[in-house]
């Protein structure tokens, strides 16, 4: 169990592809917060700071009289290894609550997986057991951090739904490469019927397409699979920084309000985050 739940978290690391923040408690400066980034996964980060995540960051920063000092790290295979546990950085700013090869603070939003899908074309798409799904080409992220399907594929495939549209998680700037928006372009030019995507992927390239696409949230979690579909995001250290992870809490607490106006402003759709 808690290595499925650890496959699971790692490839949601990926969709969502945000590894950043903090200064390190071991010999530096509290005024120097180095931050882990990827370089080039939009809408979370980018080496020219313009993901939500390089924004959060520095609402962090400016809450501890701190200066953000970039360490840019992309997303793939063995990211925590030489990010985080490398000590090359010490604060992840997302990480989904629980993710067990680190220990994760109080979560600041919630979102889940979405149907994408061409608003004229008038699906009407509203569960995973809808029988259409049989019937259409479907996009799905088939590889996360760990080569392992994200929760959707493994859902549809519980269904006996097959033939899917892989898009990889791995990004990549060269222009022939994975990209980000990939999944949501592909809806939109209908050369697939559907994609499943995680919220704020999907959320942000959405509202970037020229043709109106309908998103529809799926459920916390899916009842033939048994999939977890929602989590819980947080920021996150390792396990030994206890001073940290309560020193970010307490800035979660302070710029909550600064934290959500952020995400709104990248279109996460965010849903109620459980007690």
């Amino acid at each position: 169990m808690h290595s499925t739940r650890n496959r699971l978290g790692a490839a949601l690391l990926v969709a969502c592809a945000g590894v950043a923040l903090m200064a390190s408690a071991q010999g530096r400066a509290p005024s120097d917060l180095r931050v882990c980034a990827d370089p080039y996964d939009m809408p979370f980060s980018n080496n020219q700071e313009e993901g939500f995540e390089n924004k959060i960051a520095h609402v962090v920063a400016r809450d501890l009289n701190a200066t953000v000092i970039n360490y840019w790290w992309p997303s793939r295979r063995g990211v925590l290894r030489n990010s985080i546990l490398g000590g090359f950085c010490d604060v992840m700013i997302q990480a989904p609550v629980g993710f067990d090869p680190v220990a994760t603070t109080k979560p600041y939003y919630r979102s889940t997986y979405y149907f994408v899908y061409r608003a004229d074309r008038g699906l009407g798409l509203r569960s995973l057991d809808d029988t259409i799904l049989k019937h259409l080409k479907i996009g799905v992220n088939m590889i996360g951090y760990d080569y392992t399907n994200t929760p959707p594929a493994h859902a549809l495939g519980s269904r006996g739904i097959v033939g899917l549209v892989g898009f990889g998680n791995f990004l990549n700037p060269d222009p022939m490469a994975d990209h980000p928006e990939d999944i949501v372009h592909a809806v939109a030019r209908d050369s697939i019927a559907v994609a499943i995507v995680w919220g704020p992927l999907a959320g942000y390239w959405v509202k970037r397409e020229s043709v109106p696409l309908t998103m529809v949230a799926l459920p916390d979690t899916d009842a033939v699979s048994g999939m977890r579909f929602a989590f819980d995001m947080a920021m996150a250290v390792r396990h030994r920084d206890k001073a940290l992870k309560a020193t970010l809490d307490s800035v979660i607490d302070r710029r909550r309000p600064e934290i959500t106006a952020i995400l709104e402003q990248y279109s996460v759709p965010m849903i109620q985050m459980r007690p």
